[in-house]
């Protein structure tokens, strides 16, 4: 294999690593920042092609691991592991997250006032401070947050930041 592709396949996986390990351990303690989620699935291709490419530049190396017992136990492992971890059900029940803000995204405001403990003119006039329109309170979160361009998380955010409450 060239010396070039040698030079920098494994400073390419490295960083991959580097990137891997700390969005998926940000995303397992739920810290939910930025955009922890798409870089870390994202690059997660970057992973594979920087592996492949490693794999590529070291062949001689990586096939020699194939006659060592240690090293068979560790891939035999990986392989387990990740044959589990796609076919084998899932014991626990499914986070109902999702689902609950699908539906908050879809509901009227005025149903969203009543689960937040506001009035409909309340939310309003929150949301317009923050240069939100809303032409009617029959409008769902998601019709709002289309019309001024914004996501429907933003704006549930600023529907139920206590903060701006106080304001």
């Amino acid at each position: 294999m060239s010396t070039t592709l040698k030079s920098w396949a494994t400073p390419f996986v490295t960083s991959a690593v580097i990137i891997i390990a700390v969005t998926g351990t940000m995303m397992f303690f739920n810290i939910e920042a930025g955009f922890i989620k798409p870089v870390h699935e994202w690059l997660s291709w970057a992973m594979t092609a920087a592996v492949i490419l490693h794999v590529a530049a070291n062949w001689k190396l990586f096939m020699g691991y194939f006659s060592k017992k240690p090293a068979m136990v560790i891939i035999g492992t990986g392989i387990l592991i990740t044959t589990f971890s796609i076919f084998l059900p899932s014991s626990h029940q499914p986070n109902p997250r999702k689902n609950i803000f699908t539906a908050l995204e879809s509901a009227r405001l005025e149903t969203i006032s009543t689960i937040a403990g506001q009035t409909s003119q309340d939310i309003i006039d929150k949301l317009e401070l923050k240069g939100i329109t809303i032409v009617e309170p029959s409008m769902s979160i998601h019709d709002i947050a289309t019309q001024n361009g914004k996501k429907e998380m933003a704006v549930l955010g600023i529907i139920f930041d206590k903060q701006a409450t106080k304001e």
